[in-house]
């Protein structure tokens, strides 16, 4: 059997030779480079210098400057916090018509739960950047900026979510009125 399709014998790769223009070019860069050698190594050498030189002067001014009082460390800006905050009247109004409408299905667990979750994002968006999410409910109650008020409203809903996520007890409607009322008491406090 007699294959056609592949190559056995492969012939020679002829270098074609370089030419002479290129040749008489290559010696002259050549030539070039070694006469100019040592001016770049005399560039290279002294802008490294001057670039660590400017380093230095900068970081032993700085130094000098904030040790001799010509200049102040900047201080960091005090960050004014509210500790009387609540959510908006509209945005508590919003909630618990959300919660209500759960409520009434039946599903008292998730009603009490939108109100947790809720309050988490509104305490999130007030002190951004401080709600981690490893943080539990009790965590976020015990934040320093939370009025007591507020501490003790969130600790009561997060009360009866923990029994009915971690513990299994079922929310009645009994535990959603309870969360309702202390969250309509702490948001709308002229309505409830």
């Amino acid at each position: 059997m007699k294959q056609t399709d592949l190559q056995f014998a492969f012939h020679p790769v002829v270098i074609p030779p370089t030419p002479e223009w290129l040749k008489a070019f290559a010696r002259w860069l050549a030539h070039i480079a070694v006469a100019f050698a040592p001016v770049f190594k005399i560039v290279f050498w002294g802008g490294l210098a001057i670039g660590v030189g400017l380093i230095l002067y900068f970081l032993v001014w700085d130094l000098i400057a904030l040790r001799l009082g010509w200049r102040r460390a900047p201080k960091a800006k005090p960050v004014e916090l509210q500790s009387e905050w609540a959510p908006t009247a509209a945005k508590a109004q919003t909630l618990l018509e959300d919660a209500d409408r759960l409520a009434a299905a039946g599903r008292y667990d998730e009603a009490v739960h939108i109100l947790l979750f809720r309050s988490i994002d509104d305490i999130d968006r007030r002190w951004p950047n401080t709600v981690r999410p490893a943080l539990t409910s009790r965590d976020i109650a015990d934040h320093a900026h939370l009025s007591e008020a507020a501490r003790r409203t969130f600790t009561g809903i997060a009360e009866v979510v923990e029994r009915s996520f971690f513990g299994g007890a079922e929310v009645g409607a009994g535990d959603f009125k309870a969360c309702r009322e202390a969250y309509a008491a702490f948001a709308l406090p002229g309505a409830a």
